[in-house]
């Protein structure tokens, strides 16, 4: 075969060979959202610890302790809130109120986090549903996020239309 139809050759199959594999590639890749909980007072270590449980359950998004942030979180006497502004940012209000009427704050922080990955509240009632919030019995410590939840933080980090309002501060009460 002469070169310059190996060399033509070669070049078309490299061609192919990036645009079949590029769309893989972005697919792939996963968002980085930094947090800062440095206002969290008592919370941090649990902010922390909620950022960890989402890191090892969903793949198209990683929380990042860090500045600048795309979220914080805060400290006050109010009932947990947040205010998701955009997919990956906004502010977390940790409110004591409900952690001194007995919920669990590892569980209140990952679901105040799930309002941050695109995620409505879901008044189930249910336990492992970590969206039902405090629609859930005081004794529900379950801060996992369920396989539903999972998949839909996944969808929403992949191109998806977020359930949550964005600009809408969420108030699980």
């Amino acid at each position: 075969m002469p070169r310059p139809l190996r060399l033509t050759l070669s070049l078309l199959l490299s061609l192919t060979f990036l645009l079949v594999t590029a769309p893989a590639q972005a697919a792939s890749l996963v968002r980085v959202v930094r947090y800062d909980p440095s206002r969290a007072a008592e919370f941090v270590t649990v902010v922390n610890q909620a950022a960890q449980i989402w890191n090892s359950s969903v793949t198209n998004v990683r929380l990042v302790q860090g500045t600048p942030a795309d979220f914080v979180v805060y400290a006050d006497n109010g009932w947990p809130r947040a205010l998701p502004t955009s997919l990956g940012r906004g502010t977390i209000w940790m409110g004591r109120q409900a952690t001194a009427q007995g919920y669990n704050r590892l569980r209140i922080a990952a679901h105040e986090i799930g309002h941050i990955l695109g995620l409505p509240d879901r008044r189930t009632g249910l336990c492992a549903d970590l969206m039902s919030g405090s629609s859930a019995p005081v004794s529900c410590a379950n801060a996992n996020p369920n396989a539903a939840e999972r998949a839909e933080v996944d969808r929403n980090f992949a191109g998806g239309t977020p359930q949550v309002e964005f600009g809408q501060l969420l108030v699980d009460r």
